[in-house]
């Protein structure tokens, strides 16, 4: 009996213990799936998929994230409205692969003349923060991103003069469709992971991206010039964001932690795209192909060339029920202020 009698004093002592706990120290992990377009060995795969281990590392584990790269879940092209409906629960991609549904913060991606990721990744967030669209009121932004200057890379024929991009074919996105059109070129818009075979099989003579895609797509191996038209360059801005019904049931502490890594993995991101275009740059080169620069007076040509897109977006948000050219005017603003 007086063995019974232990045995049961230690199951009450132990039911005790675990009663008093707070539930997140015994509940199951919350679980969720995040889905990215870009391949895994690309540095934003990469980035994106330590961002889902440091949620974990940082909840104790009480958050469990199951990461997908290379569009295992969704298409780039449905992302957004995946996280809406809640397939996946977080989702990253390009707000430029849904042009309409985002008229606002296209206006990031404009070609205004950008300098770096950094940069371009600080004019994103910045602008988010000034108009809070509610064409994204529909997710919890996580934050946002954008990769540094967008530029003209073809193969087999250089591009030194505006008159060169008569006739091209460019896989592009849908915001830089009108950039190669103003230039003569001949747009063909696609997504970023369709590029390599696209080019491989003819199918275009070139594509618009940053120099990071040489490496990081490897397009190094089939493209063979770059042409350095920094008075245009765009950016793409890219979005991490979280379906509102799955943000909202997260505990509150969870959410904070949460919004301190996001502050901290923004920031990450605009970096690793500045590292990456150097890379990319030293790769491109090493590969034994060529840049090319514009003369002073080139970039004007060019710069004078697609000036009407910035004023046709601005017109385009009129349309839309915005202010445009306040909208337009501020990043404008912003960008030189950060240059």
């Amino acid at each position: 009996m007086r063995k019974l009698f232990l045995f049961m004093s230690g199951l009450l002592i132990t039911f005790a213990f675990f009663a008093i706990l707070p539930s997140s120290t015994w509940a199951a992990p919350i679980k969720l799936i995040y889905s990215n377009f870009f391949p895994p060995f690309h540095v934003q795969s990469q980035l994106a998929e330590a961002w889902c281990r440091e949620v974990e590392n940082r909840t104790n584990g009480r958050v469990k994230i199951e990461y997908y790269p290379r569009s295992k879940i969704i298409g780039p092209l449905d992302c957004y409205e995946g996280v809406v409906k809640g397939r996946p629960d977080i989702g990253f991609s390009v707000f430029a692969y849904t042009r309409d549904r985002f008229p606002v913060m296209g206006t990031v991606d404009l070609p205004l003349g950008y300098t770096t990721g950094t940069v371009a990744t600080a004019v994103a967030n910045e602008f988010y923060r000034k108009f809070k669209s509610k064409e994204l009121n529909d997710t919890k932004v996580m934050y946002l991103h954008s990769h540094g200057p967008g530029l003209i890379n073809t193969k087999g024929k250089p591009v030194e003069k505006l008159e060169d991009m008569k006739g091209l074919k460019f896989r592009t996105h849908g915001a830089g469709a009108p950039i190669i059109k103003a230039l003569g070129g001949i747009p063909i818009p696609r997504p970023m992971p369709q590029t390599y075979k696209l080019i491989k099989e003819g199918k275009v003579q070139g594509a618009t991206h940053p120099f990071e895609s040489q490496k990081g797509w490897k397009l190094a191996e089939l493209e063979d010039y770059v042409t350095a038209c920094y008075s245009i360059s765009y950016t793409l801005t890219f979005f991490v964001v979280m379906n509102k019904d799955k943000w909202n049931a997260l505990p509150q502490d969870i959410k904070i932690i949460i919004e301190g890594i996001n502050n901290e993995w923004l920031v990450k991101h605009g970096e690793a795209w500045d590292t990456s275009d150097t890379e990319g740059m030293k790769h491109f080169l090493k590969s034994g192909n060529q840049i090319i620069g514009l003369d002073r007076k080139e970039a004007a040509r060019w710069k004078k060339a697609v000036a009407p897109i910035i004023d046709d977006h601005a017109k385009f948000l009129d349309r839309k029920g915005f202010n445009g050219r306040k909208i337009v005017d501020f990043a404008i603003k912003i960008l030189k202020e950060m240059i």
